[in-house]
């Protein structure tokens, strides 16, 4: 459900609930920690709360829980603030793996009634999905995610006055921005350099500033720092009037140290207060994301990281007329694009296959591609990786003229290897040195991740990802023209019945029903897509002949009807219906 289409409906301001009775109206009384102690249900009255929809499969969840631990943590000494977690795991061992993450209370994973029954309560159709209760039962709000990414604990108590009053905030202090206001708080008015010095903010204003939002613990940041200290020492070698200052995101000391270190620009303090300030008020949602102040003090562009990994300094001064150029740079490297240029590194112009033999490059020239970025320790991964699966031997089994590629992001050896004998296909070898070029040229910030690649070389599609979730094997070959040819379908099944009962198939009533490929029973041609279907005799119709069947059958009761009629020396409704237009 991660990336979801169909949102919860707004529930602000509907009846109160009775939190007590959501989960009893199935049996259960009670609610369980993650150590396995039973908390009564009647703990919750007179409490504000969250009801917390969420999954250890969904990527977007896995990166929301910890803004939510957080917030949690630090509004729970007040006694009046609850969270519940209703899981939409698919096994009690990946309930128990997640929820052993959260301090607060869950409906047992082994109640499914409970949990089904306030799914369909609340509406829930995407999660992570985060409600929030007043001690009434009525909902403060049914967007609790954006809010507590937005602006974390301090939206508490989450009523409408209050987030109006931070919205207020928020505006002016946009409307009045500057580096002081940005830079600088009561107790601290410089930053520091890597050797310790403390520098003041006064000494930036006037110049472009990028402010450098990163983790130590994550990859993609370590391999980005060296391209930004390129960058920037070109720059500041020009006479550019340029800074940098980190906005470390860890809180490990010694960490920071290592790897600030390294860096010849400026940084916030450890563990700062208006580190977490500064993150909600920026907003980055992807890291690593490096965001530029202009001169003026307001901000000029929300992340340049991609522009910087991409083209490095040529990307200064930051602007849009630069950006607008750089879009052009970029267009015609993509006509030039072969599979080649993407995937021969020197003398690295092969991939390998299941026994680790060495499959050139130029083999696969002509192929639809997909390049899978994906690694086992992720759970959206290995939640994902079925279902790729299944759709490859689909496609495979219509065209051979296509191949996946995976491209590990596994810490080891013996991971990449656990995880390739179970995948079909072919891969880059662990550690290989064109992973790196590879994610920094796709963007490939989350994973999994599938980039389609036509048989001309160039890239059809960055987002083949939810094409395959969305539509399996269907989506092939993950173009535009094929997108269009799907919607149309989909817009086609709109006017047809979901069950229908035909003569050519008397025994059970067929239900309209997504196949990827089947034979109708009815005409003995081949069909993609839609079938009216009966499970149990595996019998498939084209919509056209169950539709067409249907009509003729329909004029057959009539036909008989009016036989019936004439036998009778009744006049048949159509002939009633006749008299009345004319008379």
């Amino acid at each position: 459900m991660s990336d979801g289409k169909v949102k919860a409906a707004n529930l602000v301001g509907s009846e109160p609930h009775d939190v007590v009775s959501l989960p009893s109206a199935s049996g259960t009384y009670f609610l369980v920690r993650n150590n396995g102690d039973q908390i009564k249900v009647e703990s919750l009255k007179g409490k504000k709360h969250g009801l917390y929809f969420s999954a250890s499969w969904c990527s977007t969840s896995e990166r929301f829980t910890p803004a939510l631990v957080e917030a949690y943590n630090e509004l729970s000494p007040k006694g009046d603030f609850e969270i519940v977690f209703i899981s939409a795991d698919e096994d009690d061992e990946s309930f128990k793996g997640y929820f052993a993450e959260m301090p607060w209370l869950a409906i047992p994973f082994s109640d499914s009634e409970a949990r089904n029954h306030v799914n369909e309560l609340f509406k829930v159709r995407e999660i992570p999905h985060l409600v929030i209760l007043g001690e009434d039962g009525k909902v403060l709000s049914d967007s609790g995610v954006r809010i507590i990414q937005k602006y974390g604990a301090d939206a508490y108590p989450f009523t409408l006055g209050k987030l109006k009053e931070l919205k207020n905030q928020e505006e002016a202090a946009r409307r009045d921005q500057s580096l002081k206001t940005i830079l600088v708080t009561r107790s601290r008015d410089f930053v520091i350099s890597n050797d310790g010095e403390k520098v003041p903010v006064s000494e930036l204003e006037g110049k472009i500033v990028g402010l450098y939002f990163s983790l130590f613990s994550s990859g993609a940041c370590v391999e980005f720092t060296p391209k930004l200290v390129e960058a920037h020492e070109k720059l500041k070698a020009n006479g550019e009037n340029f800074e940098i200052v980190l906005v470390p995101l860890d809180d490990d000391e010694e960490s920071f140290k290592q790897y600030f270190e390294k860096m010849p620009w400026f940084s916030l303090p450890i563990g700062d207060k208006s580190v977490k300030k500064l993150a909600r008020y920026f907003e980055p949602s992807t890291l690593p994301t490096v965001v530029i102040i202009g001169a003026d003090g307001k901000t000029l562009s929300e992340n340049v990281a991609d522009a910087i990994d991409e083209h490095e300094s040529l990307a200064y001064p930051f602007t849009p007329e630069k950006f607008a150029e750089l879009v052009e740079i970029e267009k015609a490297k993509g006509r030039a694009q072969t599979l080649e240029s993407i995937l021969i590194s020197g003398d690295r112009n092969f991939v390998i296959g299941k026994d680790g033999t060495q499959i050139p490059v130029t083999d696969l020239v002509g192929k639809n591609i997909l390049l899978y970025f994906s690694a086992h320790r992720s759970r959206a991964c290995r939640a994902f990786l079925p279902k790729l699966v299944e759709a490859y031997h689909e496609i495979k089994a219509k065209d051979d003229a296509f191949e996946v590629i995976f491209i590990s992001s596994d810490k080891g050896q013996n991971a990449f290897d656990k995880v390739f004998a179970t995948m079909p296909w072919l891969a880059l070898p662990f550690g290989d040195s064109r992973k790196a070029s590879l994610k920094s040229k796709f963007k490939v910030p989350v994973i999994p991740k599938l980039i389609a690649i036509g048989p001309t070389g160039q890239t059809v599609t960055k987002e083949a990802t939810n094409l395959i979730r969305d539509h399996g094997a269907n989506a092939y070959p993950f173009t535009e023209e094929r997108m269009k040819e799907i919607k149309a379908e989909f817009e086609m099944a709109r006017g047809w019945p979901e069950k229908l009962k035909s003569a050519l198939h008397e025994k059970h009533e067929l239900v309209l029903r997504k196949r990827t490929a089947f034979v109708c029973d009815g005409c003995g041609k081949p069909g993609v897509v839609w079938s009216f279907y009966c499970k149990e005799c595996d019998f498939n119709l084209h919509p056209k002949c169950a539709l067409e069947g249907d009509k003729k059958t329909e004029n057959g009761a009539k036909q008989a009807e009016e036989e019936e009629c004439r036998r009778k020396f009744i006049p048949p409704p159509s002939w009633l219906k006749l008299y009345r237009q004319n008379n």
